[in-house]
C-alpha cells in the first residue's frame, strides 16, 4: 500500500531550520515547565505517601471530604475526582506514609461519611514509603540513561562500524555515573552531565549517525515529559515504561531512514549529502506515516475506552509516537546533515562502502 505516491520530493532538508525553531520552542516550554514546578508532578511511585479511593454511594464535594480528612490530621490531603463524574469516585493522595490496617480503613470511612452525609466505600489504600520513591526515581533515571548508551553502541557499530570506540566510551561513562553516584551526588544531575559529556565525546570522536539519533530520542523524551508537566499529570512508573517504549519506537523510525540513507549513499554517489538525505526521507514517508497511523488508531482507542488506569499510560504513548515521528523526518536525519557540514564532507559518505 503506498499512502504517499513513489517519486514524491517535498523538500524537507530545506526546511530544517523552521523544524529546528519549532522543536526548539517546545523544549523550553518543556524545560521552563519543570523549572516552574520544581520537576514532574511525581505520583506515589517516586514521591512516596499514600493514596486512597473511595466511592460515595451519591454525589458529594470535594470540600466536604477534606473536612473529613482534615479530623484525622490530613489536612493538607489532595483530592481529586477519579472517573466518570457520576461515578462519584475520587482519589485522596497524601504525602504521609500512614498505617494502612483495618482499623485505619474504618476511620477514613468513618470520618468522611460524617462529613459527606454520604455511604462510602473504600475501593483501596496503598502506601509507598519515601526511600522507596526515591530508590524508584533513581532506578528509573538509570534505566533511561543505559538505553540510550546501549543504543549508541548499537547506532556506531551498524552504521559507522565503530564498535568498540562506542562500547569502551560507554563503558566508561556508566563507571563514571556509578563511581559518583556512590557520593551521594544528586543522581538527576549526574545523568544530566553524563548525557551533555556524551554528546561532546560524540562531537569530538566524529559517531554522526549515533549523535543524530540520541539527539531525536532526548528530544522526545524531554517534550512528552514536558507536556506531562505543562498539563500537571502525574508522573509514574508506568509513564516510564512509556517513555521506553517511545525510545525504541522512535529509534526504529530513524533507523529505517538512516539504512535508506547508506543505500543511497552507494546508489546516488553524484548527489550531495543534502540531496541523498531529502531523498532518503522522501522515499521512507508513506512508511513512517502509515506505521504511525495504524499505532495511533491502537492508542486512541485504549486512551478514549481503555479506563482510567492506562489513561496517562496511552496518553504518553501517543505523544511520544507524534513526536517521535516527527523527530524521524525533521530532527534525527536534519541533525546528520548539520554534522557532516560542520566536520567535513567525507565520512558519512565514507562509512557507506
Amino acid at each position: 500500500m503506498e499512502f504517499i505516491k513513489p517519486g514524491i520530493n517535498i523538500n524537507i532538508i530545506g526546511k530544517r531550520y523552521i523544524a529546528f525553531a519549532f522543536s526548539l520552542i517546545l523544549i523550553l516550554v518543556s524545560l521552563g515547565s519543570l523549572i516552574i514546578h520544581r520537576g514532574p508532578n511525581y505520583g506515589i511511585d517516586f514521591a512516596g505517601g499514600t493514596i486512597i479511593q473511595i466511592k460515595c454511594e451519591k454525589p458529594v464535594t470535594i470540600k466536604n471530604i477534606k473536612a473529613g480528612l482534615g479530623e484525622l490530621g490530613l489536612e493538607g490531603s489532595a483530592v481529586q475526582q477519579f472517573g466518570e463524574k457520576g461515578d462519584n469516585e475520587f482519589l485522596v493522595h497524601t504525602n504521609q506514609t500512614l498505617i494502612t490496617d483495618k482499623g485505619f480503613s474504618e476511620q477514613i470511612q468513618s470520618a468522611v461519611e460524617k462529613s459527606t452525609g454520604a455511604g462510602i466505600e473504600i475501593r483501596r489504600i496503598e502506601m509507598v514509603g519515601p526511600q522507596v520513591g526515591k530508590d524508584l526515581q533513581e532506578k528509573a533515571l538509570f534505566a533511561l540513561f543505559y538505553t540510550l548508551l546501549f543504543i549508541t553502541i548499537y547506532i556506531s557499530g551498524r552504521f559507522e562500524l565503530k564498535w568498540v570506540l562506542s562500547g569502551v566510551m560507554a563503558l566508561a561513562l556508566i563507571g563514571a555515573v556509578y563511581f559518583f553516584s556512590i557520593f551521594d551526588v544528586s543522581i538527576p544531575f549526574l545523568i544530566a552531565v553524563a548525557l551533555i559529556v556524551t554528546l561532546i565525546l560524540f562531537w569530538q570522536l566524529g559517531l554522526k549517525y549515533a549523535m543524530g539519533a540520541v539527539v531525536a530520542l532526548l528530544h522526545d523524551v524531554t517534550i512528552t515529559i514536558g507536556i506531562f508537566s505543562v498539563l500537571d499529570i502525574e508522573f509514574t512508573l508506568p509513564i516510564i515504561a512509556a517513555l521506553l517504549t517511545i525510545i525504541g519506537y522512535s529509534l526504529n523510525d530513524t533507523i529505517i531512514v538512516y539504512d535508506r540513507i547508506r543505500e543511497n549513499l552507494k546508489r546516488y554517489n553524484r548527489l550531495g549529502i543534502d540531496e541523498i538525505i531529502n531523498k532518503s526521507i522522501n522515499e521512507t514517508l508513506s512508511r513512517t506515516i502509515l506505521t504511525s497511523l495504524t499505532t495511533l488508531i491502537v492508542l486512541f482507542s485504549l486512551f478514549f475506552l481503555g479506563g482510567d488506569i492506562i489513561h496517562d499510560f496511552s496518553l504518553a504513548l501517543i505523544v511520544g509516537v507524534i513526536v517521535g515521528t516527527y523527530s524521524s523526518v525533521y530532527v534525527a536525519s536534519p541533525i546528520l546533515l548539520f554534522l557532516q557540514e560542520e566536520k567535513g564532507g567525507g565520512s558519512v559518505a565514507a562509512t557507506a562502502g
